[in-house]
């Protein structure tokens, strides 16, 4: 009979070989280090890692302080067992839903809908965040050549005479056309009217030359928000101006991401203008009126040097001049400032 020869195991059937975790040399160790990181993501303000953030460095001492002889490349391989990782948050919360909600987008595609069949216009408006002007880095890259970044200031601290400026945006649903008024003051009620006024007399009355309505799809705030008396105020003296009645839809509130503004203009803006400081204002209007898709939109840009008063009060005698029909369904969202200088067709 032969004999049967008794190999080593090899592969994975091997002991491991080498140092021992430091768990293993040091029991409770990963305990420590989650009564240490634990509490931090729990929101603890009495956690020593609070203010840190989760450092390894700091980690590290506050072992060496619990009796634990640990070095920090060490530590750096505890969270990891301890099922963390590094995250950066994530933009999902929209805060408290509105009972009304589905039942406003439902409405406001409805109306957008209507009034698009019928060849009336129908634009969405929002104002892009605030802009610095000068020599600051702005997020994004682009190709340049080895060895030679673009050279911009360290610190972003508002230049006094360029200041900063508010992109305010008008985009028309049923062109894929937009506009983009940039003005250098506050971004006020009376601005927002005053850009969707700009974009009638350049890019409105000669695509919808018949036009007896428009229809604006807003949010809930800002300076075009629905309870904003100062709104109302100056959308009057506009349908009174043009002899147009304007429909308004006001986004539910917290859903301003499906504002149509945001992601079929000002996405491309800033896509277009990533990596480049914005030395000037002319330089912004520039970036804008160059932005293109693949999916044919076009947008023209102007510069507003007007300045807004911050602050207007607007008085119940002033309000209750506004011609205004609430709509049947959510009248706060949903209504008509009527001219009252309607043109007889």
């Amino acid at each position: 009979m032969k004999s049967v020869r008794h190999c080593p195991p090899t592969g994975s059937d091997a002991p491991a070989g080498g140092e021992k975790k430091i768990t293993a040399k040091q029991p409770g160790i990963l305990d420590a280090s989650e009564n240490l990181v634990g509490p931090v993501t729990r929101g603890d303000p009495e956690s020593s890692l609070r203010r840190t953030c989760k450092s390894t460095y700091r980690l590290r001492d506050e072992l060496l302080l619990q009796g634990y002889s640990v070095s920090q490349s060490r530590v750096c391989k505890l969270p990891a067992e301890l099922g963390y990782g590094l995250r950066s948050p994530r933009k999902t919360g929209e805060g408290g839903e509105h009972p009304d909600r589905d039942a406003q987008f439902m409405y406001i595609d409805g109306q957008v809908r209507r009034f698009r069949d019928i060849g009336l216009p129908v634009i969405s408006v929002d104002t892009k965040k605030k802009e610095n002007i000068g020599n600051y880095a702005n997020r994004g890259r682009e190709y340049r050549p080895k060895g030679r970044p673009e050279r911009v200031k360290v610190y972003d601290f508002v230049d006094k005479t360029l200041g900063k400026v508010s992109p305010y945006g008008i985009y028309d649903i049923s062109r894929n056309e937009g506009f983009v008024n940039v003005g250098i003051s506050y971004d006020t009620a009376e601005f927002a009217v005053s850009s969707i006024r700009a974009w009638w007399y350049e890019m409105g009355q000669p695509a919808y030359p018949k036009a007896t309505g428009l229809l604006i799809t807003a949010d809930g705030g800002g300076s075009n928000g629905s309870g904003v008396r100062l709104w109302k105020t100056e959308l009057q003296k506009l349908a009174d101006e043009l002899s147009l009645d304007i429909h308004v839809c006001h986004f539910p509130p917290g859903t301003g991401k499906w504002n149509k503004t945001e992601h079929k203009m000002f996405c491309h803006i800033s896509k277009n203008w990533r990596g480049r400081p914005l030395v000037s204002r002319e330089t912004v209007v520039r970036l804008i009126s160059s932005t293109t898709t693949k999916a044919g939109l076009r947008i023209r840009a102007r510069l507003d040097e007007n300045i807004c008063e911050k602050g207007r009060k607007v008085s119940d005698k002033e309000l209750a001049t506004v011609n205004i029909e609430r709509g049947k369904f959510c009248g706060k969202w949903n209504y008509t400032i009527k001219s009252n200088h309607k043109i007889k067709v």
